[in-house]
């Protein structure tokens, strides 16, 4: 099947059988309980929608062809839980995909493709420490050699999903470098000190603070050799970037469309709020963020699917579309007045969510530092003789 025709399979299962969960209690502040999510992930595979976007030879879909069913997913905050597209799942099935040995991959890619599993991610930091954040050369977790077995220790921070998870991948700065060990969770060594409370609520097990001590990884669990961890890092962050603006994308295409319901039906002074210039000139700028946020995605899906990291480029579809995206949520909310700020339709959550958005995966101004140090690295080159 064509990425569109998934991605028209998706969408309809979301907003059929999604959407009714959209206020199922079994949830907390810190995410939707992995009982909901199991419940949900029966329901897409029952329809032939679980983990849409890998398909049954094990390959992915084109990142051009992603893009359209992750959006599609993000309809509702709890689609791509539903199907199988969340993060931090999404990006270690991309991760493992690419680099993970044929053992590795059956240990433990099989049951995140699946849906049985869940998975995180220990790369960041706690900020108290002095650790790794935005900055993954600060790196503080060892990682020693043991005969056949590498010793892990140290803290993490802002950890998704850690509470529950049955897959890790952490990251810890061995002799040669930082280097990444796949684990089987729960484990023993690994203890979750505090589930932080953050204004967002889309994913299962919240973000953690989590303490390694002493924790014994065999050396087959090791992804690529010592010091390959930051070169591993850039196969999965830049796509996962942009997966994270794919699937805000279509939550922010269904505020839009909750909005725009609201302001044609209800009145005020006389007449619908659309008619008020005020309410529908929001409505037109998003229209013009959505298709801009778009075509970014979509500019930066192709640029990855030539094969190259996209490193800078993401850099820049990251910071245009989360920007754009926080533009829109706002909008929907201020157009809705007091109902968007409550939760009886997602419009609130998804303001929050977007906004956490311009945080993770790199805060704007990170990724605008970036890019200002290529733009100097150019200029400098470029004032250098071109001998013939």
């Amino acid at each position: 099947m064509s990425g569109a025709t998934i991605a028209a399979a998706v969408a309809r299962f979301v907003r059929d059988r999604v959407v009714p969960y959209e206020h199922d209690p079994r949830r907390s502040a810190h995410g939707p309980s992995d009982e909901l999510v199991q419940e949900l992930r029966d329901l897409a595979r029952a329809a032939g929608v679980l983990t849409p976007h890998i398909l049954s030879d094990g390959s992915h879909l084109s990142h051009r062809d992603t893009a359209k069913v992750l959006r599609a997913a993000g309809l509702s905050p709890l689609g791509p839980l539903a199907v199988n597209v969340m993060a931090p799942d999404e990006g270690n099935m991309y991760l493992l995909g690419k680099v993970a040995s044929t053992e590795q991959k059956a240990r433990f890619l099989s049951p995140l493709v699946d849906g049985t599993a869940r998975s995180a991610f220990f790369m960041t930091e706690p900020a108290a420490d002095g650790g790794a954040g935005s900055d993954p050369s600060m790196m503080l977790t060892t990682a020693a050699r043991d005969g056949n077995h590498w010793v892990v220790n140290g803290r993490k921070a802002f950890i998704t999903g850690a509470d529950g998870a049955k897959v890790g991948i952490v990251m810890a700065k061995a002799d040669e470098g930082a280097t990444m060990f796949l684990v089987d969770l729960p484990d023993p060594a690994i203890t979750i000190e505090r589930v932080l409370d953050t204004i967002d609520s889309s994913m299962p097990g919240g973000h953690s603070v989590v303490a390694i001590t002493n924790l014994r990884i065999p050396a087959d669990q090791m992804l690529g050799i010592p010091g390959d961890g930051f070169k591993l890092a850039q196969v999965r962050l830049a796509p996962a970037r942009l997966t994270h603006c794919m699937r805000w994308l279509g939550a922010c295409d269904r505020a839009n469309e909750i909005a725009t319901d609201y302001a044609c039906r209800r009145h005020a002074f006389g007449k619908p709020l659309v008619d008020h210039e005020g309410v529908g000139f929001m409505l037109a700028e998003n229209l013009i963020d959505l298709r801009q946020a778009e075509l970014m995605i979509d500019w930066c899906a192709d640029v990855l699917d030539t094969g190259a990291l996209g490193t800078v480029e993401s850099s820049m579809a990251k910071v245009a579309v989360s920007e754009a995206l926080m533009r829109i949520a706002d909008r929907c909310v201020q157009v809705m007045g007091g109902t968007g700020v409550t939760d009886d339709t997602i419009v609130a959550q998804v303001f929050r969510e977007v906004r956490a958005f311009r945080i993770y995966d790199g805060p704007t101004e990170v990724h605008k530092w970036s890019l200002a140090k290529k733009i100097k690295r150019d200029w400098r080159d470029a004032q250098s003789p071109v001998h013939p």
